[in-house]
């Protein structure tokens, strides 16, 4: 089978396209044909060297979708069109590839109204999404602040508070032009920050208020702003570093308001909570409620050039390859 794989974590000039043997189908694992697989900043990350205990040569791909060709059971019988995430591209070959036996904990159907290219920037960010305002409390009218509209856990969770009924959805970019797409997409609680301070923004926003949960995928300065915009007794959770890792913090920010921060590792999440995850992202997603955004597509061949543009163009939307 063909597959896109890292041979060094090198930089992108590390993805070879190669020839594998298909996989075996063991206990507990069904052969999934892969049609679609997402990009992710992690792909980015590891291919960098920069994630922990990955090792090359390595398939990347967190995330994907496609259709069940062989296994054993009667909750994903062969045909059925399935989207899944776990360890794959992370700490064994991913969904680069045009087959990946994936374990049946791992599966979740895709409804009717989902196309596969969809369906395959679906896992990640919408479960990370979830998982993360669960942990934090959501409850209908809470306030929520993810920053970055146009990433995959900015927009994963503002649409997911805002189908849940948050009182407030809020999000931001630093790009005046993606301000004016999220209020053509329907996001009109988005601070363009190249005009108003997040702070600001939010404190408008909220007449004061101030945001109850803050979801942050992005690390850096962008973290540390958003710790001023805590509500009393409200709580941040880091889950990425697209743009630092590291970041200078005032903690009167925490002092004050008696506020909390934590970190989320979705890798350690145990089953229960991602089952939790998908029974809420599978209803919202047939329902209509919540929408996937996918900006643009490539070929499996074009893998490189996909994950540069996803980190180089910072597009509005998920990217995601199509096998």
């Amino acid at each position: 089978m063909r597959a896109m794989r890292a041979e060094t974590f090198s930089g992108y000039e590390g993805l070879k396209l190669i020839e594998l043997p298909k996989p075996a189908v063991t206990k507990g694992k069904v052969l999934v044909r892969i049609t679609a697989a997402g990009v992710t900043p992690l792909d980015h990350t590891i291919l960098s060297g920069k994630f922990h205990g990955s090792k090359a040569p390595l398939v990347l791909g967190n995330e994907g979708a496609g259709v069940v060709e062989e296994g054993d059971g009667t909750d994903f019988p062969v045909g059925s069109r399935v989207m899944f995430f776990g360890t794959y591209g992370a700490f064994e070959d991913g969904t680069d590839s045009e087959w990946v036996a994936v374990r049946k904990e791992d599966l979740c159907l895709i409804p009717d109204n989902v196309d596969d290219v969809s369906a395959a920037g679906i896992p990640v960010a919408y479960l990370t999404a979830q998982v993360a305002l669960t942990l934090a409390g959501f409850r209908a009218g809470k306030t929520v602040l993810a920053p970055a509209i146009g990433g995959s856990i900015g927009n994963a969770v503002t649409q997911l508070a805002r189908a849940l009924g948050a009182k407030h959805a809020m999000s931001s970019t630093t790009n005046h032009a993606k301000a004016e797409q999220a209020k053509a997409l329907g996001f009109n609680e988005v601070v363009d920050t190249s005009s108003e301070k997040l702070g600001d923004g939010v404190r408008r926003i909220t007449s004061g208020y101030g945001a109850d949960i803050v979801v942050d995928g992005i690390g850096g300065e962008v973290l540390s702003e958003a710790l001023g915009v805590l509500a009393l007794g409200g709580s941040l959770t880091t889950l990425g570093y697209s743009a630092s890792r590291k970041t200078t913090i005032d903690v009167t920010n925490l002092i004050v308001p008696q506020a909390s921060i934590r970190g989320l590792n979705m890798f350690a999440q145990p089953q229960a909570a991602i089952t939790d995850a998908w029974n809420v992202i599978v209803s919202l997603l047939k329902s209509g409620a919540i929408k996937p955004i996918v900006a643009k597509t490539f070929p499996l061949v074009e893998a490189a050039a996909a994950l540069r543009y996803l980190v180089e163009g910072r597009p509005f939307g998920r990217v995601v390859l199509t096998i």
